[in-house]
């Protein structure tokens, strides 16, 4: 479903003013677009809570959700607040640092509580990073902190927020599944009925819990293949 298509009237911009019976004028381009991209942070939003194992990301990015950033001699806490285009990053999903062959390897994840002793006192001298510590959904600290500074040390995948509708997007489509469309007029006609007090908002109210249910069903079965087994890169090379 594109956003907008006014010759065949099969936007979402159409459908939605269509359920609501009323006209641009009544309800204009930019009030859907709000619509439409809240509805986008809720789909992100369940996406990347429920499933761990499949990192979500908006189809209409044309960069992949991954980046490097430089390793700096001795300091230890890195931000990675938006990607490269822009976008804010939501969470961290994995760290790998760049050894001296030239490859990256992964880091592990640790925590405060895993710490026994004092933080100040873990990992004091500096040397080659082994552990990451999550101090925040985009920033993390390095232990030990490096002794060298290493260009595109750090190699970070994430996920981050949706690609958004602005009023000129006429031919872009939501960057879910098309099977979850229509979860978008739903949402948009909701929005517009209880605004304006039309008369099927208790309707629209009952679908749009149908299409959120509809939604959070997916998110639950899309990953089909996935067997919840951990692999090298050896072993996948060699299947």
């Amino acid at each position: 479903m594109v956003f907008s298509d006014n010759i065949n009237n099969l936007g979402g911009v159409q459908q939605v003013r269509s359920l609501m019976g009323v006209d641009s004028t009544q309800w204009p381009t930019w009030k859907i677009v709000n619509s439409f991209n809240n509805y986008l942070d809720t789909c992100a939003g369940y996406l990347i809570g429920n499933d761990r194992r499949f990192q979500w990301d908006d189809t209409n990015h044309t960069k992949l959700p991954e980046g490097t950033t430089n390793l700096v001699a001795n300091q230890s806490d890195y931000s990675f607040l938006t990607d490269e285009q822009g976008n804010r990053i939501l969470t961290l999903t994995r760290i790998d640092i760049l050894r001296s062959d030239g490859n990256y390897e992964k880091l592990d994840l640790i925590d405060q509580e895993d710490v026994s002793g004092a933080l100040p006192e873990f990992y004091q001298e500096a040397g080659k990073p082994q552990f990451y510590d999550k101090i925040a959904d985009n920033i993390i600290r390095l232990y030990p902190k490096p002794s060298e500074s290493i260009t595109a040390g750090l190699k970070f995948y994430f996920q981050r927020t949706p690609s958004y509708f602005t009023a000129a997007s006429t031919t872009k489509e939501p960057g879910v599944s098309p099977l979850l469309h229509r979860g978008f007029v739903i949402h948009g006609a909701y929005d517009g009925a209880m605004t304006l007090g039309l008369s099927n908002l208790q309707a629209l109210s009952i679908e749009r819990q149908v299409e959120e249910k509809k939604m959070l069903q997916h998110f639950n079965s899309r990953n089909k293949d996935d067997t919840n087994q951990s692999v090298s890169g050896e072993e996948v090379c060699s299947v």
